[in-house]
């Protein structure tokens, strides 16, 4: 089978490692991987990235000249993507951009031109619903009437896109799986000793932007009504609410237990997530955010959820978006914004070692079923071969 998957997402190889896996499970599987040749990424890492050919085995990365170099939607191909399509004649043509994406239409086009006659599918995560008005209606409409396969990365844009009168198969899978070699149980002893742990002291855990809608203020509310127990607060990341974040800790009484790591190297992420006794994520939908055609934002996985499991770290998430489908039994699961529910939560981890233990286990057990990159890259084969 020969699979060619489009997408910017690519460009880092530490994300191509569920495909890599997909070109080792079979014998005659063949991948290529067509990135933007320049592709500006934005936030933090604010510079154009210059891709590189990559191969490893039956599989290959090929940089694909572009237009647009940092937006998703607008995303397409130069006149070499022909040769590539001519010379690898793929069977199945993935297109990880959404549902409105030019670069979805344009591969769809030209596999329809060049007569190869492979099963165009696109990937998406966007989980809430959109209208779309002339002429986005008929980009839209030509990429869904000509889709074979729907990856999505929530079951909520399933929902979405059924709205939307697409009917064809579909299967609910992130976009990437988590590396079980880097995230793994390990205790890290002198890390915590460093960020002035005491060995009494339950370290809660956050890891991800400091913005309202992940919800770091309930988070910060609830831990204010359990001063009573002996805990700390580690938070890794940064965002716009950092401020105000530091003033409400204050006049909660708890920034002495605070923690907050605003950089850390990919490499290094699981090491803290080992120091942590729980994970939380709060995060809270809202429709204060509008693109040209929607409005909101809630959850659309949380892959930190998946990277604490696989390292036997108990998980608590809010019921936002795709978190109750991911964590399952493996956590405990509250109602967005509720503190005392979340309070509730926290202190069950706190109190009840036991049931942190069951849960930690749970969590890993089903992170190792569901979200290694091997689980995704069979997965992801056995759904091509329902289509092929």
């Amino acid at each position: 089978m020969r699979i060619l998957v489009a997408s910017h997402t690519y460009i880092v190889d530490l994300n191509c490692e569920k495909l890599k896996t997909l070109s080792q499970l079979e014998p005659d599987i063949e991948v290529t991987v067509v990135v933007p040749r320049r592709w500006r990424p934005g936030g933090v890492q604010n510079k154009i990235i210059e891709s590189k050919p990559r191969q490893s085995g039956s599989f290959r990365v090929v940089p694909i000249s572009n237009f647009s170099e940092n937006n998703q939607g607008l995303l397409t191909f130069g006149t070499d993507i022909i040769s590539l399509l001519r010379e690898f004649k793929p069977q199945i043509i993935q297109v990880e951009q959404g549902a409105k994406a030019l670069g979805y239409a344009q591969l769809i086009f030209l596999n329809q031109l060049l007569g190869l006659k492979a099963k165009n599918l696109f990937f998406t995560w966007w989980n809430l619903p959109y209208q779309v008005k002339f002429p986005l209606s008929v980009l839209h409409e030509y990429n869904l009437k000509n889709t074979h396969g729907l990856v999505a990365g929530n079951q909520d844009a399933v929902d979405v896109l059924q709205q939307h009168g697409y009917h064809g198969s579909s299967i609910v899978m992130p976009q990437l799986g988590v590396d079980e070699t880097l995230f793994r149980p390990q205790l890290q002893p002198e890390l915590r000793s460093k960020l002035g742990i005491e060995p009494d002291e339950f370290v809660v855990g956050f890891v991800g932007r400091f913005v309202e809608e992940k919800g770091i203020l309930t988070l910060g509310k609830a831990l204010a009504g359990l001063k009573e127990f002996p805990w700390k607060w580690l938070l890794l990341g940064r965002g716009e609410l950092q401020s105000v974040l530091m003033e409400k800790a204050v006049e909660w009484g708890i920034k002495d237990r605070m923690i907050v790591v605003e950089s850390v190297a990919h490499d290094e992420v699981p090491r803290y997530i080992n120091v942590m006794n729980t994970l939380v994520l709060p995060s809270e939908t809202t429709y204060k955010f509008k693109t040209l055609t929607a409005a909101g934002w809630k959850e659309q996985f949380g892959h930190v959820l998946i990277e604490a499991m696989a390292a036997k770290v108990p998980v608590i998430g809010s019921d936002s978006g795709e978190i109750p489908h991911v964590i399952g039994d493996g956590g405990l699961i509250f109602p967005e914004g509720d503190i005392v529910a979340l309070r509730s939560c926290l202190e069950q981890m706190m109190t009840q070692p036991d049931l942190a233990d069951k849960l930690a286990e749970l969590g890993y057990q089903r992170g190792m079923t569901r979200y290694t990159n091997k689980a995704l890259a069979q997965e992801l084969l056995g759904f091509y071969k329902t289509i092929a």
